[in-house]
């Protein structure tokens, strides 16, 4: 399973194939990631492709094509060399079967579709960012001369979750803080 960000789940994705999962009564390892799917550099991939590595995949089924990787170069090589190991390859959304020529085809097909949404997507928010610029917006960060708004009691609950060893990363995220109001609750530059 993937997803490209934290705000999104994999609930839609989990339950298909939990289904398809069950229908097999098969033993499942769960693979997943929260992040782009423009590269194979994620953990959850890494330790994927590790067990296809040392043989301990015989099966790989993703909900969709596009959740495996969004460049149509990398799928597609990793579709044959997951051929070339004897490891099926099963896409539960996309229903083609890359064993076979017309199922060469519609994966190469789907691939390109895939890295080809990717390039239009970034192209859609290069124009919008442009847009807003000259516009005069911005984002990312607070205006200057704005002031952090950190309560005591919140002060208080920084300090005593660094004491007892917790990253600032981990309390910024537990008290909705950002690390550098964190760091200011800590009086750490």
């Amino acid at each position: 399973m993937r997803v490209s960000s934290n705000q999104q789940d994999m609930r839609s994705q989990e339950a298909d194939l939990a289904s398809y999962a069950k229908g097999k009564g098969k033993d499942v390892v769960w693979y997943s990631d929260k992040a782009t799917g423009t590269n194979f550099n994620r953990d959850g991939w890494k330790k994927l492709e590790n067990d296809i590595s040392v043989g301990k995949i015989k099966e790989l089924v993703v909900w969709r094509l596009d959740r495996l990787g969004r460049t149509a170069g990398e799928t597609i090589s990793l579709l044959d060399r997951l051929e070339s190991l004897g490891v099926k390859f099963v896409s539960i959304k996309d229903n083609f079967d890359p064993s076979t020529i017309t199922g060469r085809l519609m994966r190469n097909i789907l691939a390109s579709f895939s890295a080809y949404e990717t390039e239009v997507r970034k192209e859609r928010q290069y124009a919008g960012i442009k847009a807003a610029k000259a516009q005069g917006k911005r984002w990312g960060g607070r205006t200057k001369g704005t002031r952090i708004s950190l309560t005591k009691e919140k002060e208080h609950l920084c300090q005593k979750m660094k004491a007892e060893g917790n990253k600032v990363a981990f309390i910024a995220r537990s008290l909705g803080l950002s690390r550098k109001t964190v760091y200011v609750a800590l009086k750490v530059s």
